[in-house]
């Protein structure tokens, strides 16, 4: 049985993400979906099928399966989709009319969210650099965690007070806060950074990952201080497209790890990872009197209705007294 898709396939699937400038992770997570379409059919069939060969009906059933027999979240299959349809729209250029599949269910789940307090707990009990200072950043500027690792030095902007968040969520760039308090600790990072450059450099060592086109486009900016990662991680490591040895940002894992070990030393009951500083962010900020609207352009979300779901948690503990106590009067 096949466990990936044909080799050819999956190459092409790549190159066509690396020219639109997609992510590592991202073209990780579509080749691993091209080849879950393919092994089901194979279960399902008993030989191999190309998705060259594949009707829309079987597409739709590979998604349906997601959701009625692996009862996967409504994310994961969307994200199945969105890879499938990136593979039929770009590499087989067979773009998709309809799928008819049974959706997976979307639950609304609450976010958790810290209180002033706890959040204080939570960043005093942080020690461990430089996770301390990304997640005061998190919390600070409301990044997710993977656009605070991928800040390059040039996205600092320490005189207007903001930071520059290149191809977020959707591969759109935005502009959002910069907490006066950090400047310092963030001056000395980059600091440390670009010293750290300069000793790659008089090693020899490659620049720094640019996407693949924009690589193309400006051959010197690997070398250039300015668009150096502004936590660059302690090692070296080989850069998957390439095959380069060269200097990463540090690792999201990093980052998770810290902030659990904080949330433990805090006291903390409820379950926290860096994301949940965003949301802190958000709430407090509303919370405080910020404009919904305000906080929208701030996270970056392209729709009111997903800041919305802060609103929810700032009213909805605090809306009504307990009739309990009422018999307590």
């Amino acid at each position: 049985m096949p466990r990936t898709a044909p080799p050819r396939l999956l190459d092409r699937l790549r190159a066509a993400c690396r020219t639109r400038g997609y992510s590592i992770h991202t073209e990780t997570t579509y080749a691993h979906w091209t080849s879950g379409l393919v092994r089901f059919h194979h279960r399902r069939t008993g030989h191999a099928l190309h998705p060259e060969r594949m009707s829309e009906s079987d597409v739709a059933a590979f998604l349906s399966h997601l959701a009625l027999e692996r009862d996967v979240a409504a994310s994961t299959q969307r994200q199945a989709l969105c890879a499938i349809v990136f593979l039929f729209d770009h590499v087989l250029d067979r773009p998709l009319d309809s799928l008819d599949l049974t959706r997976a269910t979307r639950p609304r789940r609450l976010p958790t969210v810290l209180s002033l307090s706890d959040t204080s707990r939570l960043l005093g009990a942080l020690t461990e650099p430089p996770a301390d200072l990304i997640a005061r950043l998190l919390y600070g500027s409301g990044l997710r965690l993977a656009e605070a690792l991928r800040l390059r030095v040039k996205d600092l902007d320490f005189e207007r007070g903001s930071l520059t968040v290149r191809s977020g969520k959707g591969d759109k760039d935005r502009l959002t806060m910069l907490p006066p308090s950090l400047a310092p600790a963030l001056r000395k990072q980059s600091d440390y950074a670009l010293d750290r450059h300069r000793r790659d450099q008089s090693a020899g060592r490659p620049g720094v990952y640019l996407p693949y086109a924009l690589a193309r486009k400006l051959p010197s900016a690997p070398h250039d201080p300015a668009w150096q990662w502004v936590f660059p991680s302690p090692v070296l490591s080989v850069d998957p497209r390439s095959g380069l040895r060269r200097r990463h940002h540090v690792s999201d894992s990093l980052v998770q790890k810290a902030v659990k070990r904080a949330a433990t030393r805090a006291g903390l009951r409820a379950r926290v990872t860096p994301h949940t500083l965003r949301h802190c962010f958000a709430t407090h900020l509303l919370e405080s009197g910020t404009d919904i609207r305000t906080v929208q352009s701030l996270l970056g979300h392209a729709s009111i209705k997903t800041t919305q779901v802060y609103l929810h948690v700032t009213q909805s503990a605090v809306a009504a007294v307990s009739p309990l106590e009422r018999l307590a009067a």
